[in-house]
C-alpha cells in the first residue's frame, strides 16, 4: 500500500482497486462473483489472503471463496462458523469505523473458537505499526448498504508492504466491501430471477402440454364435451363443442354456437335443467337434435376457472343414454300396463285412483267442524269453510289446504255436481269365445275391445284392463247422466261383430257405474263399481247380455 504521508493516491493502485470492482460486476453466477471479490483482494487492495465468509439461511457463516494460498483454500473452503462466535469477534476489537480490527494481543482468546482460519508464519514485529501474523482484520458486508441485515464478512491477512491499512487503506476495503455486497445481492437476485425464470418455463410447459392433453381429449373424447359461458348477459351460452357432440345433436359447431341448452332441451325438461346444480350438476333430460326429434342424454356439469381469479367456464359432458332410457321406459310401462292390449293393468289403475283420493271424506258433520276449529283455530283465520252441500269443505281447509277433494253426484237429484265416474265392465259372451274357437282368438277380441273403449273416452281418461276380460274406465267431470250415456255409448261400441280369423264373434258388455269420493279408498270404489255391474248384469236375460 502507499505510504501514509504520500498526498495522492498511486494511479496504479486505483486502477487495479477500479479493474477489481469492475469484474465483481461482470461475474456471471454467484459463485463467480464470491471469487471475484476474494480475488479482488488480492489482485486490488494489496493482502496476500483474502477470504469471503457468507450468512447461511440458518444464520451461520460459510467460507464461501478464498484466494492468495491453494493450500489454505483447500483446508478451509466451505467450513462453517456459527453465527455466535462471528458477532463476538465482530463487537470485540478496534473500531475502524464500519471495519474490526484485532491486534494479536487480543485475539489470543479467539484460538479454540469455531470460526474457520488459518495461521500465517513471520517474525514478530520490530515496530509499532508493523503487521503480526496473529492480528485480523475483518470487513462486514450489509445487504443493505450500512444496515443490521449482515450479509457476510471478508477476512484479509498479510498486507504485502508488512504494515497495518492506513487511513485510505481502511477506507478502500470498507468501500470495497460496500461494493461487494452490492454484488452478492445482485447475483443473488440473478439467480433468484434465473431460478424463478426457469421454474416458469417449466410451470408454462406443463400448462402447455396440460392444455394440449385437454384439448386433446376435448375434441377427441367418444361422448359429447361442451364449453359454456357462466355469468354475464350471455349464460349458458355454448363456446365450443366437439365433434362427438355435434354428431349427436346432427348440428355443426358452427351453429351449435348460437344456442345455449336451454334453447336445445326439451320443453318438457326445461324444468330439470334449470333445476340442476352448475357446479357439479347431473340431469337426465332430452336433446333437440336437428331433424326434429329429441335424444335422451345424461349431462354432467363442472366449473373451471380460465387463470387464477379470472373467468369461469361450464365443462359440461354429454353422455347418450338413449338406448337405456329406451330401456327403462319399457320396463316401467310393463310394468304400469297390460302386455296384451297395451293398457294401463291393475296396479296403474289404483295408483292413479289413490292419487284423487285423500283419507278424509268429503262430508263432515257439525261435531267434525267444530273439532277442526279446536284443532287450528277458527275456520275464518285458517280459511275452511262450509259450501254448497252441508257438511263439504272446499279446497284450502287445514292439512287438506293441497288437495281438491271429490265427491259424488246424487243419481236422484242433479244438484249439477261433477264427480269421477269409476265404469267397471265385464264382457258377456266370451268364455264361450274361448272355448270355442281358443285363446288366441279370445286374445284378438280383448284387444279390440281395448281399442275401442279407448276411442270412446276423451283425452285424460283411463281405460284400464284388470284381468281376464273386466276393464274399467276412470272418467272425471262427469254427472250422474254424463256417466250414464256413456256407458250406452262404451256398450254400443262393443258389441258390433269383431272379425277373428275370417270370422265375425260377438261380445256384449255389462256396465257397473261407481263414483270416488274422498275417504274411501281406492279397493271400495272398485268394490262398489264391480257390484253395480253384477246387478246390471243380473237384471238382464242372458240372451239381452250377449246382445249387449
Amino acid at each position: 500500500m502507499e505510504a501514509e504521508s504520500e498526498p495522492y493516491v498511486r494511479l496504479a493502485t486505483m486502477r487495479q482497486l477500479h479493474q477489481a470492482v469492475a469484474d465483481l460486476n461482470t461475474a456471471r453466477s454467484l459463485a463467480d462473483t464470491l471469487q471475484s471479490v476474494a480475488d479482488g483482494i488480492v489482485t486490488g487492495l494489496g493482502y496476500e489472503l483474502g477470504c469471503v465468509n457468507l450468512v447461511r439461511p440458518d444464520g451461520d457463516l460459510v467460507v464461501a471463496a478464498f484466494a492468495g494460498n491453494s493450500a489454505a483454500e483447500a483446508l478451509i473452503t466451505g467450513r462453517v462458523g456459527s453465527r455466535e462466535s462471528w458477532e463476538r469477534r465482530l463487537s470485540m476489537g478496534e473500531e475502524w469505523d464500519e471495519l474490526r480490527f484485532i491486534p494479536h494481543t487480543e485475539g489470543w482468546v479467539l484460538l479454540d473458537d469455531d470460526v474457520p482460519q488459518w495461521h500465517t508464519e513471520g517474525p514478530e514485529p520490530r515496530f509499532e505499526d508493523e503487521w503480526h501474523p496473529l492480528d485480523r482484520l475483518y470487513a462486514p458486508m450489509y445487504a443493505s448498504g450500512g444496515g443490521l441485515d449482515l450479509l457476510g464478512v471478508i477476512s484479509v491477512d498479510r498486507p504485502r508492504n508488512g504494515r497495518r491499512p492506513g487511513a485510505w487503506g481502511r477506507e478502500a476495503l470498507q468501500m470495497y466491501a460496500s461494493q461487494a455486497a452490492i454484488a452478492i445481492s445482485n447475483a443473488r437476485l440473478r439467480a433468484n430471477m434465473q431460478r424463478a425464470l426457469v421454474r416458469l418455463e417449466r410451470e408454462q410447459q406443463a400448462l402447455r402440454a396440460s392444455e394440449e392433453s385437454f384439448r386433446q381429449a376435448f375434441e377427441y373424447a367418444p361422448s359429447g364435451m361442451a364449453i359454456a359461458e357462466m355469468g354475464g348477459d350471455q349464460h349458458g351460452r355454448l363456446l365450443r363443442t366437439n365433434d362427438a357432440l355435434c354428431r349427436l345433436l346432427g348440428r355443426p359447431a358452427s351453429v351449435l354456437r348460437r344456442y345455449s341448452f336451454a334453447d336445445l332441451v326439451h320443453p318438457e325438461d326445461i324444468g330439470t335443467l334449470l333445476r340442476t346444480s352448475a357446479e357439479g350438476g347431473r340431469a337426465e333430460l332430452r336433446l333437440g337434435r336437428r331433424d326434429g326429434t329429441y335424444l335422451w342424454v345424461s349431462l354432467r356439469n363442472s366449473v373451471v376457472a380460465d387463470t387464477t381469479d379470472g373467468p369461469r367456464f361450464l365443462l359440461t359432458h354429454v353422455e347418450d343414454i338413449e338406448e337405456r332410457k329406451r330401456n327403462e321406459l319399457n320396463l316401467a310401462h310393463r310394468a304400469s300396463h297390460d302386455a296384451l292390449t297395451g293398457l294401463p293393468n291393475s296396479a296403474e289403475l289404483r295408483s292413479r285412483l289413490s292419487a284423487r283420493l285423500c283419507e278424509r271424506p268429503h262430508s263432515v258433520t257439525s261435531s267434525a267442524i267444530e273439532a277442526l276449529d279446536a284443532a287450528y283455530g277458527d275456520s275464518s283465520v285458517h280459511g275452511y269453510r262450509m259450501d254448497g252441500y252441508e257438511g263439504e269443505v272446499a279446497p284450502g281447509v287445514g292439512p287438506y289446504d293441497h288437495h281438491v277433494h271429490i265427491a259424488a253426484p246424487d243419481p236422484d237429484h242433479d244438484d249439477g255436481t261433477k264427480g269421477l265416474a269409476v265404469l267397471f265392465c265385464d264382457l258377456d259372451g266370451f268364455k264361450s269365445i274361448n272355448d270355442r274357437f281358443g285363446h288366441h282368438a279370445g286374445d284378438a277380441v280383448l284387444i279390440e275391445v281395448a281399442r275401442r273403449l279407448t276411442t270412446c273416452v276423451r283425452d285424460g281418461d283411463t281405460v284400464a284392463r284388470l284381468g281376464g276380460d273386466e276393464f274399467v274406465v276412470l272418467a272425471d267431470g262427469l254427472g250422474a247422466a254424463d256417466a250414464a250415456d256413456l256407458a250406452v255409448r262404451l256398450r254400443n261400441a262393443i258389441i258390433p261383430p269383431i272379425r277373428v280369423d275370417g270370422r265375425a264373434v260377438r261380445v256384449g258388455a255389462s256396465f257397473g257405474i261407481g263414483w270416488a269420493e274422498c275417504g274411501m279408498t281406492d279397493e271400495e270404489v272398485l268394490h262398489s263399481a264391480d257390484q253395480r255391474m253384477y246387478v246390471e248384469k243380473r237384471s238382464r236375460s242372458k240372451v239381452h247380455r250377449r246382445a249387449g
